[in-house]
């Protein structure tokens, strides 16, 4: 059974090293075609052709980014800055660009556009790695298959008897696919490294959100304020009111007819409990006495007595959350009960309170009906805006018939896990530092480079050299093999530890949120 799921492995690497070496070999046409564009772009002043020739290569990089992800096991996310918005019209309805003016927006977009791109250092990170991919792939991908084929079809090569070739051929032919695991987080590591997002992409998506969030907010906050202006003036005020008049009536009849005058007090006592409970609830509305002095589980608690569903609370929280952090999702558990009760129909809901990896995770699940969706409403839109001012998320998971889970995770909790301690370069990557400086210089110089010059000027003495024992065209196959392999050990020596220091420097130079997101 190992054995099997062994080979299902390798099978499977080479599979995937054959598609991704396919597709690099692609990559040279698409890159001659960019290198084409860019020339009557810039030397012939067809600059409309950029945008084009930018939107093929982007969308190469993020069919590797894709494919990083699912047969690589490294996610790689963009690396784009933000879009630039839309042109808005001046007052006298004409879009300005730089000192012109245009009737339509359609010239303006397309000059933002086109300077974005331009200006977007993903950009050329993208067309660095298109350039360098068929290499890279080469090396790492196409190589080791080719290593195979020469070592199935050695023995029958090879001048000498079959009997010494034999178990060489057996073992390249094992070699390749052996290695292409390995090499395959290798590629995955190279694809990192060109196409993963910089502290300044990061940072700029992030100032991008944070600008979205606030308007939100502001929306959120300007419409919250509506609500408790209105219910002041319809409820509490108008009561007030009405007290005011009962105790005037009752002031004017006290003389003559007392008994009036005590029902009418009797009327205003009663209008002023009232009154008072609707300024209770109005004021757990924006902020609840029991959260500020108990916290979120017991809030939670009160939160699912006053339900008119079956509620089962759990609260495992060792460190109690921010004060703000408490209250978005004391609010967002209140939405999702009224929710339920409203809308969902359940008689049972399960709130499960917790924190994983230093956020607060909150899962309610309920058994109504099902089919919620944000986009229609039924104040879930409302708590996405409330949690995304502490970018948290809500993953919702309701298909019709029920049950209806929502999971809230809150980021950046006290005690959240600090990521700018960056940990040290692992033990794996020294060793393989340590045998690219010690060992690359077999391969790459007497094995590849004395063993080309002497294939080239046809010297007699082979001396311990490999390559020269073989018939054209292997001998020359594998010089370049050593060759290449020389070259991506010492590659792999120097960029290692430089990958290594740009996650470190990326810990560091960015914000404590912008690097918990990654």
């Amino acid at each position: 059974m190992k054995g099997m799921k062994a080979v299902r492995r390798y099978a499977t690497a080479a599979l995937r090293a054959a598609l991704l070496g396919l597709l690099a070999v692609a990559d040279l046409f698409l890159a001659a075609g960019v290198l084409l564009t860019a020339l009557f772009a810039f030397a012939l002043g067809m600059i409309f052709l950029f945008p084009s020739a930018v939107r093929a290569v982007r969308r190469r990089t993020g069919l590797a980014r894709r494919l990083s992800g699912r047969w690589l096991g490294r996610e790689i996310a963009p690396s784009y800055l933000p879009p630039p918005p839309p042109v808005r019209p001046q007052p006298d309805g004409w879009y300005r660009h730089d000192r012109q003016l245009y009737r339509t927006p359609r010239w303006p977009d397309w000059h933002n556009r086109w300077q974005w791109m331009f200006g977007d250092p993903a950009t050329w990170r993208d067309t660095a790695w298109l350039l360098l991919n068929p290499l890279a792939a080469g090396l790492l991908l196409l190589l080791p298959l080719a290593v195979t084929v020469l070592g199935l079809s050695l023995p029958w090569l090879w001048t000498p008897p079959k009997l010494l070739t034999l178990p060489l051929g057996l073992l390249l032919a094992a070699a390749g696919p052996a290695a292409l695991p390995r090499l395959l987080s290798l590629y995955g590591w190279w694809n990192e490294l060109f196409l993963g997002p910089t502290a300044k992409s990061l940072l700029a998506s992030r100032v991008h959100r944070l600008n979205q969030e606030r308007l939100e907010t502001v929306d959120s906050q300007a419409a919250e304020l509506r609500r408790i202006e209105r219910d002041l003036h319809d409820g509490a005020q108008a009561r007030l009111v009405a007290i005011g008049m009962t105790l005037g009536a009752a002031e004017a009849l006290v003389g003559s007819d007392p008994a009036a005058a005590r029902a009418l007090l009797a009327k205003a006592r009663e209008a002023s409990s009232t009154a008072l409970t609707e300024l209770r609830g109005l004021v757990r509305g924006i902020h609840p006495p029991v959260l500020a002095e108990r916290g979120l589980g017991d809030a939670v608690r009160a939160l699912a007595l006053d339900s008119p569903l079956k509620a089962e609370v759990t609260v495992d929280l060792p460190v109690r959350p921010e004060p703000p952090v408490e209250s978005a999702a004391y609010f967002a558990v209140s939405e999702l009960l009224a929710n339920a009760a409203r809308h969902g129909g359940a008689d049972r809901v399960w709130i499960d309170i917790g924190s994983r990896g230093g956020a607060l995770r909150i899962t309610v699940t309920d058994d109504g009906s099902g089919g919620a969706d944000p986009a229609g409403g039924s104040g879930l839109r409302g708590i996405e805006r409330r949690l995304s001012a502490f970018d948290g998320v809500l993953a919702l998971s309701s298909p019709p018939g029920g049950p209806t889970t929502a999971v809230i995770e809150l980021p950046h909790a006290r005690g959240a896990r600090d990521p700018r301690n960056a940990e040290k370069m692992p033990g794996w990557k020294w060793v393989i530092v340590g045998t690219g400086w010690g060992l690359a210089w077999l391969p790459l110089f007497p094995q590849g480079l004395v063993a080309m010059v002497m294939k080239l000027i046809e010297m007699e003495d082979r001396s311990w050299i490999l390559p020269l024992y073989l018939p054209d065209p292997w001998s020359w196959l594998l010089i370049v093999f050593d060759i290449a392999l020389g070259t991506a050990m010492y590659a792999a020596a120097v960029l290692l530890p430089i990958q290594h220091s740009r996650r470190r420097w990326m810990a560091e130079a960015a914000p404590h949120r912008l690097c918990s997101d990654r």
